[in-house]
């Protein structure tokens, strides 16, 4: 068993550092909101701490899962930063959905002080976090991953090194780039099959049996039809992580032209005061035109 430290306790890392604590590790937890970790250990019977330092001292492992680039370099760097309490030898592993960028900045600022990096976002949601069962694609060196791979197993129903630093977000910027091509395509589907008075429920049945089948048919496609968008993956998460997708864009020179206007959908969700629906309510616009 190991000492882990983990920062972030948001609606996914607070289930996901759960797992941690039940697979036996000995877990510091460090949020922003003070109140939300003591509330967590009291659940899970880890420790807290008061700055993103003071968990990560003598953790052998220090877990992240924040909101973006800026929060992630804020509990990360400075004086009382992440790195300034890690020790030589030990691993970062972050699972923040993030920009390449910010993972070979940060992974060539642990080199400088001998700790390894792992860039790791996850894929599954709030639900595959709550069930340990979120899909995580990560960049870095093999004997990090190796090294780390027992502990990002408690959460995971995989975990896949796919290359040097920088890869994993990027995998989940291909992750990204799918789905929001795949929720236009079912949304306008069942808007279709809503207009035309078919039995929704019957056909996703059928259909999901066939070449349509999809993740977010099986698990969204019975909501969009009743109109709840009310959980899950957030319109203004989504929206971050398509701005990441067209910065890295830019560079690569890849042309994302169904993601734009899929973006520009988005847009029009939030105007609406869907900032905080789950991503299926593209469906809103085509149902409320």
């Amino acid at each position: 068993m190991a000492k882990v430290a983990w920062i972030g306790l948001g609606v996914m890392g607070y289930p996901m550092a759960g797992y941690l604590s039940k697979a036996g590790h000995d877990v510091t937890v460090y949020n922003r909101t003070a109140d939300k970790a003591e509330k967590w250990a009291k659940a899970h019977g880890g420790k807290t701490a008061k700055t993103p330092k003071d968990a990560a001292k003598d953790a052998e492992y220090v877990f992240c899962c924040v909101g973006n680039d800026d929060d992630l370099r804020s509990v990360v760097l400075g004086d009382k930063g992440a790195f300034a309490g890690m020790s030589k030898g030990a691993i970062f592993v972050d699972n923040t959905t993030a920009s390449a960028d910010v993972a070979r900045e940060l992974a060539s600022a642990a080199r400088e002080i001998g700790v390894g990096f792992i860039d790791a976002p996850v894929s599954g949601g709030q639900a595959g976090a709550e069930n340990g069962k979120l899909t995580v694609m990560c960049g870095g060196s093999k004997k990090d991953f190796d090294s780390a791979y027992p502990l990002i197993d408690c959460y995971a129903q995989s975990a896949v090194l796919l290359g040097e630093t920088g890869s994993g977000q990027l995998t989940k910027m291909v992750n990204q780039l799918c789905i929001a091509g795949i929720v236009q395509g079912l949304s306008e589907g069942v808007n279709f099959g809503m207009k035309a008075g078919l039995d929704m429920e019957k056909v996703i049945e059928v259909i999901s049996k066939g070449a349509a089948q999809s993740w977010q048919m099986e698990n969204r496609a019975a909501t969009m039809v009743s109109g709840k968008f009310d959980y899950g993956f957030a319109v203004d998460w989504m929206r971050k992580d398509l701005a990441i997708c067209f910065a890295e864009a830019k560079n690569n020179k890849a042309r994302l032209p169904v993601a734009a206007l899929v973006d520009q959908f988005y847009a029009h969700v939030q105007v609406r005061g869907g900032q905080r629906w789950d991503t299926s309510s593209l469906i809103y616009l085509l149902s409320n035109d």
